[in-house]
């Protein structure tokens, strides 16, 4: 499919509309039933890091390249940042993202957290914002936008998720453009069984996890 071909797709409205409410239902229920674990974590955290804190907020982009800010449960040091301009040289997936297999700027509760998809948890609220849906392609830092081609910049059509298809089924084993490929093909033909669906294959990643780091 060429990009004028994606572009000129339609939204589907009563999906858009019914997703919606969806996401908003299921965020809360699942906000409220995780908040007992989310404390625990918190307190666990605090224990190996006293001065650290629990939620880490970045700027991301969303539907239309419009910005926002998306939280996560804080994997790395706090100077996680500052620290990234000397790994850029160490990425080791080719395009527009930057992926390090044991990177130096995880903790050790991080590493757990990150592989099981924890960390991912407090996106939830980004879901409840407006900012995100539970299914979608994952939001890109202003930086990787920069890099992208006029097609890549096709997954910021929708609203971006907490999951996707390539999350599902690849996760790091694959390169930037098959994750396009993988995101594309998802706007392409996402509907309420194939949402369903990718929202079980999430948690059964959670439990049993496939590569993330």
């Amino acid at each position: 499919m060429t990009y004028s071909e994606l572009t000129s797709h339609k939204p589907k409205i009563i999906y858009g509309l019914i997703k919606r409410i969806g996401d908003i239902l299921l965020s809360f229920l699942g906000l409220l039933l995780l908040s007992p674990f989310l404390l625990i974590l918190w307190l666990t955290m605090k224990i190996s890091e006293p001065n650290g804190s629990l939620l880490f907020s970045q700027i991301r982009v969303g539907k239309n390249g419009k910005t926002f800010k998306m939280y996560k449960i804080r994997s790395m040091h706090m100077d996680a940042e500052a620290q990234l301009e000397k790994l850029l040289i160490h990425n080791e997936i080719d395009g527009a993202m930057f992926k390090m297999k044991d990177d130096p700027r995880v903790t050790k509760i991080g590493k757990f957290i990150r592989k099981t998809s924890i960390d991912e948890l407090p996106q939830l609220f980004n879901v409840l914002q407006g900012h995100m849906s539970l299914v979608g392609p994952r939001p890109p830092l202003p930086r990787e936008v920069a890099q992208y081609t006029d097609y890549q910049k096709q997954r910021l059509q929708v609203r971006p998720g907490c999951t996707g298809l390539w999350q599902v089924s690849k996760r790091n084993n694959c390169t930037f453009q098959e994750m396009v490929e993988l995101d594309l093909k998802y706007i392409r033909e996402q509907n309420f069984l194939y949402d369903i669906s990718l929202i079980f294959r999430k948690v059964w990643v959670m439990i049993r996890p496939n590569g993330a780091s």
